[in-house]
């Protein structure tokens, strides 16, 4: 049977499940719960993931069965929300932040926390993260496991149904709860009692009651819901378990029966309610049928139909939607109402729609069950005052009052809003009236009326009323005291203590308090006195002179109490003066003591620095350490320096304390790292050096490698903190090399030498990391430099911008660079004072003014016997290279290497056509790597490899003349030409002086060629009509030409097409020296 048990639990578990994480309709996943609690198994074999019994025992067990029927109310609240939780998770539109349970949540706190075991199921759905505010997923979990949480919810679920029909006494087995909670098995009876039998007078008696407010303060006909009155020939003896439950409490059996106020009622209901001296004639009578418990189990609880919650009887509101009571009867059809789905509901306090799923509102973060907020009006309503309660029976008494349908309140006809609710009044329903006609008027004789009693006035009413009354006295005492600066405590002890007099409380706390705490401070005092004379004299060592000394000390004030303590006192003992005396005694002591276990034993320091700080523990240890600081303080604010740390010092505890408050390092783990580094004899650091290091990694072959980096310069081992490098690379070297390096660099070298003196980078002929480079090197030279170093480094550095200024000039006497303003050729230099002119940077001559530079060279070549002596080498160093980056003028050939570099501004060019050097190229498809130029083909890289008969066929072509003759007056057989040679590492200018050939005008082959190609450049001729087969195909590819032959294109045709193509496609070079 068991077995045959578990297979059906399982297969409705699974269904359940399946309809509860799927698309199921709500009646399946009822349907499904239903049938898990209706299986008569335990609940330890009938729940899989949650202790059900454990819950249980922990949070309803109890010797008394009322108290066990409210702990299992709670337990089934909280279980409630849990299965809320489980719902959001399941639900395919979860809320936003499902994935925390925050513990500051007031549902929370009231619910589930509020029980045992209810963070273990929340663990179950995977709440499993402990946080300092509540619970959360794992940040490695993306998704809930939508499989367990809904395994976990259906338990929850059904745990909670079956206590909602233990509580309602409506189990199918009861017997397996009973087991665990014996308290259970407990009867309600009144004893063996037959049908129709009166309650006896023993019930009858005044008792004092405990109801609710609202119970306590409404009439008999409205403080609860008319029911139909039993029968009498339909009671029976009480012999059976009653399922009815009170139409007071709702939680108990009925027992009861009265017919004068129409209420069914369980025992304890009973004898409250008619503990009354008005309702102690009720005639009451014991059900127990089932007849009446078939006709009225259906005015016992109604179906919300908006959450179908079973909610008593006596509820208005839903319990869990808190939805009004619409319409609900008790037939069958209510038991299963048609599913109603949520989508989203309405927050109470800022009017936001949040998704139905959602337990918290998605702005104030309010739950979904709060009530609305009380609303605090900018101007108070006046209301009208409240008219004397109608005596019972006088005429118009029933269009006087009228009772409140949401909280069944008593209210009079002025009012037309709720007083306790705030609910508006019910329109009462229109009757139609019926018109007739004025009837003949008879004369009637006057009869005299008899005058009548004056009414009782209701003594339930008459409480509420005086009730509300004090309340409303006591707010506006507190408000009153508030704006006093008085506190609410305050202002309800005085008014107790004060009584019923004309004094208000403020007032007599203001005149009578101070001289009250006083006669408390004063009998604290002499009880203090006196515990420490009797110690001293259980101890055996006071003496009369002691005795006397002490007794001066309390008389004195040694130890009192302050009016702060003795307040505190009056407050907690709530006005009461013997009291007040005890508890400021207690509390002394306990101060005392907690003084005392912190190491100072004197009682008397400890009483007075208490009296000081008004009995504050920790003003009070202030005031007793601050005797034990002051030597600390006066070594700290003294003007003698700070004495070393003793590495050796036997005490290493000291030493650690000392490297932890001087050096602020981050734990006394490094403290002891730093000071066993520093113990070393193989390693000899500096304190600083191994602070800086400990302060930055714990890992202690780190720091020895940081203590100690090898300089590749001078091969010496340096810290750290004692290396420095550039931003352009990731070489270090120590401080003593850094600076001699940039020392000799700034005063010996040019500034585009001032790179890393291990790897020479960066590149800085690229503008822009030089700029980039200069202003990062320029923070770290300004500290490690000396001044007059550092001055020189910044005169160069501006003299490296002005160049790109186009009125910048160099000298060519001193080579001296300044900004020239002026229009004029003749410039004079601010340095030596020599003139020369601005245009062609020749020294100034009286024969040049007047004359343009062209006239003037001209002149100079007819009339100069020097310059004709000369001949075609003062034409090749007229002619010499120009640096086209800094415009400085070199009088060199620039035959040889064509890559030049310029002793001003170092950038690498080609002298041939002043294209620059580079190894990051900015061609598109160049395959070249490493140091390189892009020569144009009119230039000298190329026809310096012409036949000099060649260049000066190219020239007859274009009608341009060239020397051939040798000047006279020069030296036969050797070249004078001028020119930059590469000598033991340095370059020096010296004549070249190679063999001359006849018919080169007295140069070498070389210098012939290079001023046969001067001439072509100055005259911009184009050299690739020259050009044989092999040279034009090579040309077209070097420049990326397209040369695709034909099918059927000769060779005459196809040359002269490439030729063609590459003189139109292909510039001559732009920055190639030209004629002017």
């Amino acid at each position: 049977m068991a077995s045959t048990l578990s297979d059906q639990l399982e297969e409705v578990r699974c269904h359940a499940e399946a309809c509860l994480y799927s698309t199921g309709s709500v009646l399946e996943v009822r349907a499904g719960i239903s049938a898990m609690a209706n299986i008569p198994l335990p609940p330890s074999v009938k729940y899989r993931y949650i202790a059900a019994e454990t819950m249980i025992i922990e949070n309803g067990v109890n010797n008394i069965r009322k108290e066990t029927i409210g702990s299992l109310q709670r337990l089934s609240t909280a279980l409630n929300i849990l299965e809320k939780y489980g719902c959001n998770l399941t639900s395919s539109s979860r809320p936003k932040y499902w994935r925390a349970v925050k513990h500051n949540n007031p549902v929370f706190r009231a619910t589930v926390d509020a029980i045992q075991g209810g963070r273990a199921v929340l663990c179950l759905y995977g709440y499993s993260n402990q946080q300092p505010d509540g619970l959360s997923f794992p940040d490695e979990v993306v998704e809930p496991d939508i499989e367990k949480v809904a395994a976990v919810t259906l338990e929850v679920m059904s745990l909670r149904m079956e206590l909602d029909m233990l509580i309602k006494e409506a189990h199918p087995h009861p017997e397996f709860f009973e087991r665990i909670i014996p308290s259970l098995n407990q009867k309600d009876d009144f004893g063996p009692i037959s049908d129709a039998v009166a309650i006896p007078s023993s019930l009858r008696e005044s008792q004092p009651l405990y109801m609710s407010l609202a119970s306590l303060s409404q009439s008999p006909t409205s403080a609860f819901l008319p029911v139909r009155t039993a029968n009498a020939s339909t009671s029976t003896s009480i012999s059976t378990r009653h399922t009815d439950n009170c139409t007071i409490c709702a939680i108990f059996p009925v027992a009861a029966h009265c017919n004068s106020c129409v209420q069914w009622l369980c025992t304890e209901c009973d004898r409250l309610y008619h503990s009354s001296a008005e309702r102690a004639n009720h005639h009451r009578t014991v059900v127990t049928s089932s007849k009446m418990r078939k006709n009225h189990s259906s005015l016992l609880s109604w179906h919300c139909t908006h959450c179908t919650r079973v909610n008593s009887n006596q509820d208005i509101l839903c319990e869990t939607c808190e939805r009004p009571r619409l319409a609900s009867s008790g037939s069958a059809k209510d038991d299963f109402p048609q599913p109603f789905t949520i989508t989203e509901w309405q927050c109470k306090s800022c009017t936001v729609l949040n998704a139905g799923s959602s337990i918290l509102c998605a702005v104030c973060e309010r739950p979904r069950l709060a009530t609305k907020p009380p609303a605090t009006p900018t101007r108070p309503t006046p209301t009208p005052n409240r008219p004397a309660a109608p005596v019972l029976g006088m005429p118009g008494d029933p269009d006087s009052q009228w009772m409140c349908q949401f909280c069944t309140y008593i209210n009079y006809t002025p009012a037309s809003v709720c007083e306790m609710c705030d609910l508006p009044r019910p329109e009462p329903t229109k009757m139609r009236v019926k018109l007739h006609p004025p009837s003949q008027v008879k004369k009637v004789p006057v009869l005299s009326v008899k005058p009548k009693e004056p009414p009782m006035e209701d003594p339930d009413l008459t409480r509420q009323k005086l009730m509300k009354e004090e309340g409303l006295k006591l707010i506006q005492l507190i408000r009153d005291g508030e704006k006093k600066g008085v506190s609410p405590e305050e202002v309800y002890t005085g008014m107790r203590v004060s009584g019923v007099g004309n004094i208000l409380p403020c007032d007599w706390l203001k005149a009578e308090l101070p001289h009250l705490l006083d006669q408390i401070c004063a009998t604290v005092t002499s009880s203090l006195a006196a515990d420490l004379k009797a110690g001293q004299n259980q101890n055996g060592t006071g003496t009369s002179e002691d005795t006397g000394v002490e007794e001066e000390q309390t008389r004195r004030g040694g130890v009192t109490l302050s009016r702060a303590e003795a307040k505190l006192a009056w407050l907690s003992a709530g006005g009461d003066t013997e009291r007040a005396v005890k508890q400021a005694l207690r509390d002394r002591h306990s101060k005392v003591k907690e003084l005392c276990s912190l190491g100072f034993t004197d009682e008397v320091r400890c009483q007075e620095v208490l009296r000081q700080s008004e009995g504050e523990v920790r003003g009070a240890l202030s005031l007793l350490q601050r005797p034990l600081m002051e030597p600390f303080h006066q070594r700290m604010w003294s003007d003698q320096p700070e004495p070393p740390i003793d590495i050796n010092h036997p005490d290493k505890q000291r030493v650690c304390r000392r490297l932890l408050a001087v050096y602020d390092l981050p734990s006394w783990g490094r403290c002891e790292l730093a000071l066993s580094l520093l113990q070393e004899r193989t390693a000899p650091y500096s304190l600083d050096d191994v602070v800086q290091a400990v302060r930055e990694s714990h890992d202690r072959d780190f720091i020895r490698r940081v203590l100690a980096k090898e300089c590749p310069i001078c091969l010496s081992d340096f810290p750290h903190s004692k290396m420095q490098s550039l931003t352009s690379c990731q070489c270090s070297v120590c401080c003593g090399c850094f600076q001699q390096h940039f020392t000799i660099a700034v005063r010996d070298k040019h500034i585009r030498d001032m790179v890393c003196p291990v790897c020479w980078e960066p590149d800085i002929n690229d503008p822009e990391h030089l700029n980039s480079y200069f202003s990062t090197l320029d923070i770290q030279l300004r500290e490690c430099l000396e001044p007059e170093v550092y001055d020189l480094f910044h005169k160069k550095l501006t003299e490296q911008a002005l160049i790109k200024d186009p009125k910048f000039l160099w000298c060519s006497h001193c080579s001296y660079g300044f900004i020239y303003d002026g229009d004029q050729l003749k410039v004079t230099c601010f340095q030596c004072r020599n003139s020369f002119c601005a245009q062609c940077k020749k020294p100034w001559e009286s024969q040049h003014g007047g004359l343009s530079c062209e006239r003037y060279q001209s002149w100079k070549r007819e009339n100069d016997p020097e310059y004709q002596r000369q001949g075609l080498a003062g034409y090749l160093r007229d002619n010499g290279i120009t640096c086209p980056n800094c415009r400085f003028q070199y009088a060199l050939s620039k035959g040889g290497c064509m890559h030049f570099s310029c002793s001003q501004c170092r950038y690498q060019f080609c002298s041939g056509c002043n294209n620059p050097f580079h190894t990051t190229c900015a061609v598109i498809h160049c395959s070249v790597t490493g140091l390189h130029a892009h020569h144009p083909r009119d230039c000298l890289f190329y026809l310096r490899d012409w036949e000099p008969g060649r260049l000066q066929a190219l020239l007859q072509n274009k009608g341009v003349e060239f020397n051939t003759d040798t000047p006279p007056g020069t030296q036969a057989g050797l070249c004078g030409v001028i020119e930059q040679k590469d000598e033991s590492g340095q370059q020096t200018d010296s004549a070249c002086g190679a063999q001359t050939q006849p018919g080169h005008a007295g140069l070498c082959e070389k210098h012939y060629r290079e001023y046969l190609v001067s001439l072509i450049n100055s005259h911009s001729i184009d050299p690739a009509p020259l050009f044989n087969a092999n040279e034009l195909v090579l040309a077209c590819r070097r420049y990326q030409v397209d040369d695709a032959r034909g099918e059927l294109e000769d060779d005459v045709t196809y040359y002269t097409r490439i030729l063609e193509k590459l003189i139109d496609e292909v510039p001559l070079g732009d920055k190639v020296p030209r004629k002017k």
